[in-house]
Parts: structure tokens; sequence; C-alpha cells
């Protein structure tokens, strides 16, 4: 039974350990609060076995910043064992987050240890006495749970932080630093940025959290007036929220400068009052009509629910278990996930928004067009009796051609928003495969690995009965493993395990491809793989190309070439996009469909030529000459705009190259890009 010392604050050990003034503490976690000063605990240990025992004693709450066992020696003297954030962690004899000490226990006997614990954070003592062995399971299996979390929100982190470089909105930079500061946070709530982070760094190791703590609930803010579009949808709001942002700020100040428990305080109280109050508004938007308000609706509660649950197991009422203890981890991950579907959603709702003002650019512009033919016909008649009239409609006519061209400049960036926005989607498509496959592992996995420690457990419990002789534990033995199917557990987690290295790995290869392809080079020539970017493009491309159509690649060595790489990107993704819409509507989806992509260097080696050619409905002569035009297509109404290829036009010929195109009309079409090697002014 855990006991507590009330008597006065400020006494010494030898005051402390001799003193009446100890009370029980009846509950299984003791939640002590915050105190400036030590607190003493006084917790006697009884061995009623006829062995000797060697045991662990483990605070399992890694933010208390000192922590000092009394144990007492044979001659009755008691000697100090000191942990804690204040020295570097490399001095722990157990490198764990939590607080390891050895015990001795002689056969029959009973000792009493002595602790002094102090903590600017609510000192919280979930406290066990086991065998290394059992320890090292329960270990494995938290650090299981909290590496899959920090794996999750790198992932997440990562993901939209590319998608910040691609779309330029500046909630995905938002998104990204909270996803950062709040994984932190947690890592330093269960110990892991002191162990992994900051391990020589004492100082920050008791103000991390903290510090953290505070930033993540800044970005937070931050990340819900851009998300929620706090400046249309509640202006008045920006006021308070500002308020809560410099409460956040003064809260890491005070934590700097060592006003710890203060710091703490402010964290925690500006934390929850910020929190129902951004839930307040996110909901009052949402019944106003902003959908992509319910996806913050729903994380924010899912995540104050996990608090609560949190919060809950540490003042008692709730049970300590894995699930009150990782309670938060849990509703984060939840939170994350939902606000980056809420992120997509927006920009989903963006592009309809500039689809349809391309729409509308589009009607303007053919209006323009035929407004301009009536008035040629109508000058033209009148030219030699109207000069003057001709004058100035020649002056209205060069205004309706400025705004033309300026209609123009507007419909090519849209163009570039819609392969922005399939490249988006195509990127979302692609990275959720492997993705998936990784989280629908990890719960076989972890039963697989739970039979693995019942298997370790039951060979424990034989092996140290000694009522049973060898070959009696050794039957008993072989039948357990008998009963769990080792050999097919040990196949399934090989297999588990293969499974979630190819899902990162091919995440990796995705994420590499999307930066090789997003490269923000507009504006200056820079010397590139032409290889590296096609390769990048038909990954961006694959879920584009489905398993009915085969892809034969021959790419040579090529030297690295003088260019604008992002550009050259993307007039690949264009006519790489275009022979799948010919490949398509000649098999209808089927299999059959051919795409050939081919490199090397032209003949006279001054140059690199690009061959993308495919077996689809081919094009007519008839239409040949005018592939290159703004605005032509043969596409239905809604599935191009008639400007891809005119961009890719403009790009190679800003290159000072050529695009030769060879097609026969149901035979299929291809187009050979040549690009000097080096540009000349």
């Amino acid at each position: 039974m855990l006991e507590r010392y009330t008597g006065p604050e400020t006494s010494d050990f030898s005051t402390v350990s001799s003193s009446s003034a100890f009370q029980p503490l009846n509950s299984e976690v003791p939640n002590l609060g915050t105190s400036p000063d030590a607190i003493w605990l006084r917790l006697p240990v009884k061995n009623n076995t006829k062995q000797d025992l060697d045991l662990l004693l483990e605070i399992a709450y890694p933010l208390l910043d000192e922590i000092e066992l009394y144990s007492p020696n044979e001659n009755g003297t008691y000697q100090s064992i000191r942990l804690g954030e204040h020295q570097n962690f490399s001095l722990r004899k157990y490198k764990v987050p939590n607080y390891l000490f050895d015990i001795h226990l002689h056969c029959q006997s009973e000792k009493v240890f002595f602790l002094r614990i102090k903590s600017v954070e609510q000192i919280i003592l979930p406290i066990y006495l086991s065998s290394e062995r059992k320890f090292m399971a329960q270990m494995n299996n938290d650090s299981l749970l909290s590496g899959i979390y920090i794996g999750i929100v790198f992932i997440m982190a990562i993901y939209n932080l590319f998608l910040f470089f691609s779309v330029r909105d500046k909630g995905y930079l938002y998104y990204v630093l909270y996803v950062v500061c709040a994984g932190i946070t947690q890592m330093g709530i269960k110990g892991y940025s002191f162990q992994y982070l900051w391990p020589n760094w004492p100082y920050f190791a008791t103000k991390g959290p903290i510090i953290f703590g505070c930033l993540s609930g800044l970005s937070a803010l931050l990340f819900a007036g851009s998300f929620l579009q706090l400046e249309k949808n509640a202006p008045r709001s920006k006021r308070i929220i500002t308020i809560f942002i410099v409460l956040f700020a003064v809260g890491t100040i005070l934590a700097l400068i060592n006003l710890t428990q203060l710091a703490f305080f402010v964290m925690q109280v500006t934390t929850g009052i910020g929190s129902l109050f951004v839930l307040y508004l996110s909901y009052r938007i949402m019944i106003s009509g902003y959908s992509p308000a319910k996806y913050f609706v729903y994380g924010w509660t899912v995540l104050l629910l996990g608090s609560v649950v949190f919060l809950l197991k540490d003042y008692g009422i709730l049970d300590y278990n894995n699930f009150t203890s990782n309670s938060v981890q849990i509703a984060s991950v939840i939170e994350m996930a939902l606000l980056s579907f809420g992120l997509a959603y927006s920009i989903n709702i963006l592009k309809q928004e500039k689809d349809e003002s391309q729409k509308r650019e589009l009607a303007i512009s053919l209006e323009n067009q035929q407004l301009i033919r009536e008035q040629n016909t109508v000058l033209e008649q009148k030219v030699d009796e109207r000069t003057h009239e001709l004058k100035e409609s020649n002056a209205s006519l060069q205004t309706t051609l400025a705004h033309l061209k300026e209609a123009q400049s507007q419909l090519v960036e849209a163009e570039k928003m819609a392969s922005l926005g399939q490249l988006t989607a195509g990127v979302a498509h692609e990275i959720n495969n492997p993705i998936n496959f990784v989280t629908s592992n990890v719960a076989p996995l972890k039963r697989d690995i739970k039979m693995i420690w019942e298997t370790l457990d039951e060979v424990e419990r034989v092996a140290f009965n000694t009522d049973l002789s060898d070959s009696e534990k050794q039957l008993q033995i072989k039948k357990f493993k008998d009963d769990l199917d080792i050999g097919y557990l040990k196949t399934e987690v090989d297999y588990l395990l293969k499974g979630m290295d190819e899902g990162a790995h091919r995440t990796a290869e995705i994420v590499k491809s999307l930066r090789i392809f997003s490269r923000i080079d507009e504006d200056t020539l820079k010397f590139a793989d032409i290889n590296e970017g096609l390769t990048s493009t038909m990954i961006i491309l694959n879920s584009l190309i489905n398993n009915s159509i085969e892809v034969e690649k021959n790419l040579g060595n090529l030297p690295r070439i003088e260019c604008h790489a992002g550009k050259l990107n993307q007039v690949f993704l264009n006519i790489i996009t275009n022979a799948v819409y010919a490949i398509d509507k000649k098999f209808g989806g089927n299999s059959g469909g051919k795409l050939h992509i081919e490199t090397g260097l032209t003949a006279d080696q001054s140059a690199i030529y690009v061959k993308i050619a495919d077996n689809g409905i081919g094009i007519p002569e008839s239409i040949r000459d005018r592939i290159f035009e703004p605005f032509f297509t043969t596409k239905d109404v809604g599935e191009g705009t008639g400007l891809g290829m005119s961009i890719a036009y403009n790009t190679i010929a800003k290159h000072h190259g050529k695009i030769i195109v060879e097609s026969e009309v149901g035979e299929g079409t291809a187009f050979t890009l040549h690009i000097p090697i080096q540009q000349t002014n």
C-alpha cells in the first residue's frame, strides 16, 4: 500500500523516514495534483515467496522532473538513487522513457522504500513491480503503439507539405505545423522526445512538452482561421482568436524564462477554453451552410472526447489502462485524418468554382469572337463610305482583343489548375493504397504479437514449475506451441511485416516522384534529367493508366539538359493524358491498349528526343494542323479545354525545340519532341 507523507513540506529524509505522518493512498493510480514542493511517499514491499527476487520498480509517468528512491541497505541505512529530467538521458541505467529502479528482496522478507518526487506538471503515479521480462514485453507493446502514431503523424505531415508546395494554400502549411507540433507534444508526454530529440539537454526536457503544447495550440488556431475562413464566415471572432494566440505565446515565453509551473497552467487553461470556443465557432459556421466545417466539427469533437477520457483517467474516474493512457493519441490520429479530408474537400470546392469561372470566361470569349466577325463584315461593306466610323470601330476592336488576351491568359492558368487538380487526385489515390495496406496489417500484427507474448508467458510458467519433470515440461510446451500453430504464426508475421515494408517503400517512391514532378523552376534554366521527369510523371499518372494499358519504356542514356524541368513535366503530362484518352476511346477500358515511351539523342548529338506513341484512335488529317490551336479540342464538353496542347507547343518553342506529329486514323499517334541539350540566348 502506497502512503503519502503529510508532515512539514520542507522535511529532510531523516525526519520523513522516522515520521508517523503517513496517510495511505487508496487509488490504484494516485493523482497528487501539482505542488511547488517535493512530495514524499512510503512504499513497503514484502516477499512472501521462498526465493530471492530481483524486480524492477517502474514509475510509468515520464513527465516527472525529479524522482529519488531511498532503498534500505543490509545494515539498516538507506542509499538513494536519483532520476529525472534534470539529468542527461544517457546517464540512466535503463534507456527507456519511464523511471526504473532495481529492487532486490530476500525470501520471506520485507523492505520499506521511500520516494521523493517533484514536478511542475501534474503528478500522477502509476507504479508497478515486475520482472525484467514482463517489463520488456509491456515496453515493446507501448513502443509499437507510439511508433505507429509517430509514423502516421510523419506521413500526414510530409504528404500535406507536398500538397502545400503544389497548391500554395497556406491552410496546408498551418495544418503541417499543427500536426508536427501535436506529434512532438504527444511524444513528450510519452517521454520519447527527451529520449530521442534532446537527450543531452535536460533544461529543455522539462519545458519541451509545455512549449510544443503552446505551439500546437497556436498553429491549430491559425489553421482554424484559414480552414474555416473566419474573415468571411465569422469576422468578429478574429479578435478572440488573437487573444488565445497571444496567451499561447505568453505560455511559451514563461516556460523559456523558467516560470514553468505558471506556463503549464496558462497552457492548460488556454487550451481548454480555446478548444471549446473553436468547436463552437466551427459548429456555427457549419450550420450556416459552409460544408467543409463539418470535418472540423467532427475532428475537434473526437479530439476533445479523447482529451476528456485522458483527464478522467488522470483524476481516477476511469481506470488507467492502454486505452485511457493512449486516448489522446488515438483521437489525435482520427482528428488529423478528418482535417486532412476536410482540406481535400475544400480544394475540390475551389476547383468546382474555378471550373464554373472557366466556363463563363469561355462563353464570353466566344461571344467576343462572334462580335469581332460581325464587326469585320460590317466594316468591309462600308469601308469606302464610313472611314471615320471604321477608325472608331478599330479602337473598339483593339480594346476587345486586349480583353480576349486577358481572358486567354486566365484560361491558361485555369488549365494549369485543372492539371493540378488531376495531379492531386492521382497522388491522393496512389498514396492511399499503400497507406491502407500498412494500416490494415497493424491489427493482425498486434494479434500475432500478443500470441507470441502469451507463448513466452506459458513457457516461463512451465519452466519455473518445480512440480514438473523436464519431459513433462517439454510435453506441455510442445502441446501449447502446437495449439497456437507457431510455424504458421511466424509465417504470417513475416508476411505482414513484408507487406508493411512494401507499403512504406511504395509511399516513399510516390512522394519522391511528386517532389521531382513539382519542381519550382519556372523562371530559371537548370540542368535536369529528362528520364527522371518522365518516370515521375508516369508514377503520378499511375491511377489514370489502368491495368488494361500496356506501357513500354525504352529510356536511353541521356545527358542532363538545360531546361525548365517543371514546365517540361507539364508537357509530358498533357501528351500522355491525351494518349490514354485516345486508347480508352478505342478500347473502351478493355485490354489491347499500348503506350510506348522512348528517349535518346538525335543524330547530330546536339539535342535529345522524347517519343510518346499510342495505338489509340489516331488524329484525322483534316484536323492535324489545328491540334496546337488554343481552344481547339475533339473531346466532349467538360472533358477538356483545348489549351493543353497549345501550352505544350509554346513550352517546346520557348526551349528552341520542335514537336513532330505522326498519326494514322485507327492505328494510333506518335509525338516526338526535340529539345536542345543547351539553350542559346
